[in-house]
């Protein structure tokens, strides 16, 4: 085993056969996460590996933010609901000190990982979340028998009311998803991702077979959706937004139903339904009532300000939600183009 090292995942062809020779990878270390982060947002890759001849032995995936406004700090990794360091304890004591040198040297206020709590001993997690994972075992019966009813009978209702759906990876699907967020971050309370975004997950996700986008549509109107990744056999549940005016629909069990099938019927082993703040209970309630198995995501970060762990607030509710609420969709759009490579 040699020096730790820094890699660019862009800028190396074989990266991925890498990164999937390791078990407890995810799409979050693929390299086409890289490259939608670096396009997007112009963050700068510093992923810490180490190697031998034939395999790689332990990765912690970086990026660099470098904000005139939120200052210079390195995250494993932005917009990522968790992302496992790989290696043994061992292996990542290695590259998180070598982390740790670069980041003293770039004039980092903090690095954080999400995920991987474990590794760091007493270190407190700065924030924590809900994670879902849903098993796929057995045929769609079963997994349809495995959620609750309440679920069950919004899926039939949604069938009956003749709503339609689509698979779909083409741009045009994106757009039409897009147009469903905007309004689903409004009501929230939140800007929107700016589109330059989703234009680069069509561009390096789903276009290559890596996800798709799954709309429900009635009467013409798309009323719901939600945008899906996949990874060896785990597939993961991104993004969802739907129409406020047709929520009686049930349109989202719908399309949450038939990703599952999906999935299953293309031999995954598991859906991962993402990160739910802990203050979001009805979020929460939606997704265990697909009968997944609840776990906590803990995220650690490291600040040279404190010289120590620190711990951080969920930025999920606040004073700029009734901000965001009250403005108009283009307007909040604009503060998303600008905001949001700042925050991550």
């Amino acid at each position: 085993m040699g020096a730790v090292q820094m890699v660019d995942p862009a800028a190396d062809a074989g990266w991925d056969a890498k990164v999937q020779a390791c078990p407890a990878s995810s799409f979050f270390h693929s390299a086409a996460w890289a490259r939608v982060l670096q396009e997007a947002y112009g963050y700068a890759p510093a992923y810490f590996t180490l190697s031998t001849a034939d395999r790689l032995q332990a990765l912690l995936p970086v990026m660099e933010i470098n904000s005139w406004l939120t200052g210079r700090r390195g995250v494993s990794l932005p917009f990522t609901d968790d992302c496992e360091p790989l290696g043994s304890d061992v292996e990542f004591g290695r590259v998180y000190e070598a982390a740790g040198e670069y980041a003293k040297n770039r004039g980092w206020k903090y690095l954080e990982c999400r995920g991987g709590r474990a590794r760091f001993a007493d270190a407190p997690a700065s924030t924590v979340f809900y994670g879902h994972q849903l098993r796929l075992a057995g045929d769609e019966a079963t997994l349809f028998g495995n959620v609750d009813g309440a679920v069950r009978r919004a899926v039939r209702k949604a069938e009956k009311s003749g709503v339609s759906l689509e698979v779909a990876q083409s741009l045009e699907a994106v757009r039409a998803f897009y147009g469903l967020l905007c309004k689903t971050r409004k009501r929230h309370g939140v800007p929107p991702q700016p589109f330059k975004f989703f234009g680069k997950i069509h561009e390096h996700i789903l276009s290559q077979n890596r996800g798709f986008v799954v709309l429900a549509k009635y009467r013409q109107a798309t009323v719901a959706g939600a945008v899906y990744f996949h990874w060896g056999k785990r597939g993961i549940y991104k993004y969802g937004a739907s129409d406020e005016t047709a929520q009686p629909l049930r349109a989202n069990n719908l399309v949450m139903w038939e990703a599952i099938k999906w999935y299953a019927r293309h031999g995954f082993d598991e859906l991962h339904f993402g990160r739910t703040s802990l203050t979001n209970e009805g979020l929460r309630r939606f997704k265990l009532g697909w009968g997944t198995v609840e776990h906590m995501i803990e995220y650690v970060r490291y600040d040279w300000r404190a010289g120590g762990f620190v711990t951080a607030k969920d930025e999920a509710e606040g004073w700029h939600n009734r901000v965001f609420r009250a403005l108009p969709v283009p307007l909040s759009r604009l503060i998303g183009s600008v905001l949001y490579k700042h925050v991550a």
